[in-house]
């Protein structure tokens, strides 16, 4: 599966040494059948000394006897594990989910000539994708110099050079989420209720765990209804710990998840809160205290502050990107959804406005519909 973060090289395996199992677990030594025997032990006896005379003549050697033909069953079957689905599948989901804005924009290079009325067509197309006026003008003028210093002719063309420009303007947001530089790396995961974080956190967790990266997760998100369940779901599924307490205050709960990261060892400590729209100050102000209060339970921490964006709420992304990062200082962004009804453009938005790195996007509920960003697919999945 493609690699969804950078970590540190893991040391070498010991050579032949006991195999380190999980705190409380102990291998039972095997125990002989009752019905089978136990054979004595037996110490070597010499055999006694024999004089050795040459014979007159060799005697001819006989014929090695056939050994007796047994039938041995054959090997069990090996049953290889499932392999991890291609990168194109993945673009496959991806360009599905946003094949409805990218049949908009196509449209306008189906015409014979490069004119005004082209461009035009293309500045109302990205505006209704959300990309916004800045960005739009932006792609607009680079596109107008690439075409000019290609001198293309054809419209199908320009198209291509929009997919170099939409992907130049979103390289700065391709960026991968590193684990391993601190022990353990401290995550705060934020947005809006209804954005699609426990999920997002769920599925995070999952690949992690299975990049062996040892997980706890903290349920902060102590007043939604069901949130503490949801996120026990996801723990029970990738097999991590979980520190809640119902009713809690999220800022304690995330502060004993920290300490108890770091006495169990853990390499990755989630701490899920609750959902805040960036209009409701006084929330705003307790996702302040948590950071405050992590930051007392380890030295430099949170490490990363995570934002879950809905990729259908448009231009409001850009407004939510703006109000959390300037409340808590974002380091990442998830951004939800894209499966068929988002518009993608905000991408664009967001680049040129606050280019917040995006980690992760996502295309659905299962598994394998979150992966890492990628400016050039993206854009080939917009646009192609």
């Amino acid at each position: 599966m493609f690699s969804f973060f950078k970590k540190s090289a893991p040391a070498p395996a010991p050579a032949q040494g006991p195999e380190l199992l999980p705190e409380g677990w102990a291998v039972k030594p095997a125990r002989t059948p009752a019905s089978a025997p136990v054979a004595p032990s037996l110490a070597p006896v010499a055999a006694p000394a024999m004089p050795i005379a040459p014979p007159a003549e060799m005697a001819p050697i006989a014929a090695p006897v056939a050994a007796p033909v047994v039938d041995v069953p054959p090997p069990p079957a090996v049953v290889q594990a499932p392999a991890a689905p291609p990168r194109q599948s993945w673009m496959e989901r991806l360009r599905a989910g946003l094949r409805k804005t990218g049949g908009s924009i196509a449209g306008v290079f189906s015409g014979a000539k490069i004119d005004e009325q082209l461009y035009e067509e293309l500045e109302e197309a990205l505006l209704l994708a959300d990309t916004g006026v800045k960005a739009t003008q932006f792609l607009l003028d680079d596109l107008k110099r690439r075409v000019k210093e290609a001198r293309v002719t054809e419209p199908q063309a320009v198209r291509g050079l929009l997919v170099d420009a939409l992907a130049e303007l979103l390289a700065p947001l391709e960026k991968g989420l590193e684990v391993g530089r601190h022990t353990p790396t401290v995550m705060m995961v934020v947005g809006v209720n209804g954005a699609g974080k426990t999920t997002s956190i769920g599925k995070l967790t999952r690949h992690l765990a299975e990049a062996d990266q040892r997980v706890l997760l903290a349920a902060a998100d102590t007043f939604r209804a069901a949130a503490r369940e949801q996120l026990g779901v996801w723990a029970d599924r990738a097999k991590v710990e979980i520190i809640s307490q119902e009713g809690g205050d999220p800022a304690a709960v995330s502060f004993d998840a920290v300490n108890a990261g770091r006495a169990r060892g853990a390499d990755v400590v989630i701490a899920d809160t609750a959902g805040r729209l960036p209009t409701q100050l006084h929330l705003m102000e307790e996702l302040k205290k948590i950071r405050r209060v992590i930051a007392k339970a380890q030295e430099g921490a949170p490490h990363e502050v995570l934002l879950v964006v809905d990729g259908n709420t448009g231009q409001n992304a850009l407004n939510q990107v703006k109000a959390f990062d300037e409340a808590l200082g974002l380091t990442g962004l998830i951004v939800t959804k894209l499966d068929g009804t988002a518009k993608g453009g905000v991408l664009a938005a967001i680049a040129r406005e606050r280019p917040v790195p995006v980690y992760f996007i996502g295309v659905g509920e299962k598994l394998e519909d979150l992966e890492t960003f990628s400016a050039r697919e993206f854009a080939r999945a917009l646009l192609e």
